[in-house]
């Protein structure tokens, strides 16, 4: 039950088996104990992790047991739970100026650096922000590169995204950027139906382009798409086995960029992979021994779980989010960078340095600046948002202001906004109504 099992084909000769007693091939099956080791983090004993194998299918393996087109899609169980394993460091990475740009009119090089500048802010001196990554096609997409160069920030990192081309790759170097991220779509709908190949063709493909990537000096990070439609241990595992060992040869980090393309990730305990985001960061790190450091998830919104499953990964042990300002991003966005600053605070008890009046400050530029009115019932930004409007709310907050509002708003947001229906009037009747439109700081 607990060999590793590797079967070679050998030639033997079977006397009467084959015409006048030739050769035949055979199999042998060599049965390997996996070894007992120690588990640094647990201290406990555990046995080797099994070794996956690609599995280079003849026919694509789309899951339609779980996403039927002409249905709803499925979130099936079978009650595998995997502990939790959140990393001692988290981190949010940006890619508004990538992921957001692809479903809005683009920024002038003007606005990224002022963007640019509001996310080191946000960031504060922990670097919170650790990276924002870019476009590197066009003159203007270098032009903003340079510039925020040019500002000297340590945090975030400027990275770039680019076609995995050996001329792309020299470009990242010219410009002097450390890290790029090369798309690997992983899911059999990308391999078969859209690239027209096999899993071993594509995997020969990205590893061959990655090696290319790792020679020029840059780190790669691999934006694995779709993988909540991808055969996890089929062909993620493996493939990022094969990556690590690149790893170890060029002495380069390679990250693994976990991508929720099509936001069908869950993250209850006990689903099925592929849609299991703690099944998807558990397998990358402890079945090909990726390091938590060098794993980030990229959620998308399409069934409103991109905030949930990016803390999901967090817990179970990916290092990074990769968020857009806003949420601005493909069909119905990115996970909110704004959003994961307020999950990294309630899960560490501390914002660590991270300037949430920024926040406020960055909603008001993109509406003065770039016509962009965020939703009025958007958490944080939105004109409702810690808006009180029935009369008898109001009246409690007037007598603690701790009845009604989340957290002190007045502090984090530089906002305290009460706003009375006249049906709801008279539950305030003793107070001014002066009184209950000032803010916090002013009555």
């Amino acid at each position: 039950m607990h060999e590793k099992i590797f079967t070679l084909k050998v030639k033997i000769c079977i006397h009467g088996t084959g015409v006048n007693g030739t050769s035949a091939m055979a199999e042998r099956r060599i049965y390997v104990m996996r070894e007992v080791v120690m588990n640094k983090k647990t201290n406990l004993l555990q046995l080797e992790e099994h070794f996956y194998q690609l599995a280079d299918v003849k026919e694509p393996n789309v899951f339609h047991n779980l996403f039927p087109y002409d249905e709803i899609p499925k979130i099936a169980f079978n009650d595998r739970i995997v502990p939790h394993n959140m990393p001692e460091n988290i981190w949010i990475t940006d890619t508004t100026f990538r992921d957001g740009q692809q479903s809005r009119a683009p920024y002038t090089t003007e606005q990224i650096v002022t963007i640019y500048d509001y996310l080191h802010r946000l960031g504060g001196p922990k670097g919170l922000i650790r990276q924002s990554e870019f476009f590197l096609y066009s003159k203007k997409d270098r032009d903003a590169v340079y510039k925020c160069l040019e500002r000297g920030y340590k945090f975030p990192e400027v990275t770039s995204w680019i076609r995995a081309s050996k001329q792309d790759f020299q470009l990242v170097k010219d410009i002097g950027l450390r890290e790029t991220g090369i798309l690997v779509s992983c899911s059999d709908y990308h391999i078969f139906y859209k690239m027209k190949m096999t899993r071993r063709e594509v995997m020969n493909l990205y590893l061959s382009v990655i090696r290319e990537c790792l020679e020029t000096g840059i780190s790669p990070r691999c934006h694995l798409e779709d993988i909540t439609r991808s055969d996890i241990y089929g062909f993620v595992i493996p493939f990022c086995v094969e990556l690590m060992k690149l790893m170890d040869e060029y002495k380069i980090p390679i990250k693994i960029r976990a991508c929720d393309t099509m936001g069908y990730g869950v993250n209850f305990p006990g689903a099925v992979i592929p849609r299991s985001v703690p099944g998807i960061i558990y397998g990358l790190t402890t079945h090909a021994g990726v390091p938590s450091e060098l794993i980030e998830w990229h959620g998308h919104n399409d069934f409103y779980k991109a905030v949930n499953n990016s803390t999901t990964a967090w817990l179970y042990g990916a290092s990074g989010v990769n968020c857009s300002l806003f949420g601005i991003g493909e069909r119905t966005g990115n996970t909110p960078l704004e959003a994961m600053v307020f999950e990294y605070a309630q899960l560490k008890g501390t914002l660590d340095g991270m300037d949430t009046t920024v926040i406020t400050e960055l909603a008001e530029y993109f509406e003065k600046e770039l016509g962009y009115v965020q939703p009025s019932r958007t958490p944080f930004v939105g004109s409702n948002f810690n808006v009180t409007r029935a009369g008898i709310h109001a009246d409690g907050l007037l007598k603690n202001e701790e009845i009604y509002n989340i957290f002190d708003t007045g502090k984090f947001f530089k906002q305290t906004t009460i706003s009375i229906c006249f049906q709801h009037i008279r539950s305030c009747r003793n107070r001014s109504l002066d009184q209950l439109l000032l803010p916090s700081s002013e009555r």
